[in-house]
């Protein structure tokens, strides 16, 4: 709960870099919800076990899943979940392809500032900055 008495929208952060994950947890938390999941694997469990507004995923992942094909999968079955990807690798056609096919409401290229990330999860969900 906020100061205000609101909910905090709920993010599942899907990052296996840990330094940049706990920034994102630092910086964040004060707004947002957050969990973490450091694999897909662990990702579609904690979704499985609830719903969130938000889901912030890296594109380049450990394990079999990628991000984007972790989002996709998401998209189908929880399509009331906003999805934003994260990616260092500056491929316009990857990312319009991306935005399109996982119905992303935002690619954010890495590496990024911290003020430009709260600004698209806001926008993700209509919330006023």
């Amino acid at each position: 709960m906020t100061a205000e008495g609101r909910q905090r929208p709920s993010v599942l952060l899907l990052e296996d870099d840990t330094p940049l994950a706990e920034m994102i947890l630092l910086t964040l938390s004060d707004e947002f919800e957050i969990e973490r999941a450091a694999s897909a694997e662990e990702a579609r469990m904690l979704l499985g076990a609830r719903p969130f507004d938000i889901l912030l995923c890296d594109h380049m992942m450990p394990g079999k899943q990628q991000g984007l094909e972790f989002l996709v999968e998401a998209m189908e079955r929880h399509p009331k979940s906003r999805r934003l990807l994260m990616t260092g690798y500056i491929n316009p056609d990857m990312i319009t392809r991306s935005i399109t096919v996982a119905g992303l409401s935002a690619c954010i290229m890495k590496p990024f500032d911290m003020r430009q990330l709260r600004r698209q999860l806001h926008e993700s969900i209509g919330m006023d900055s």
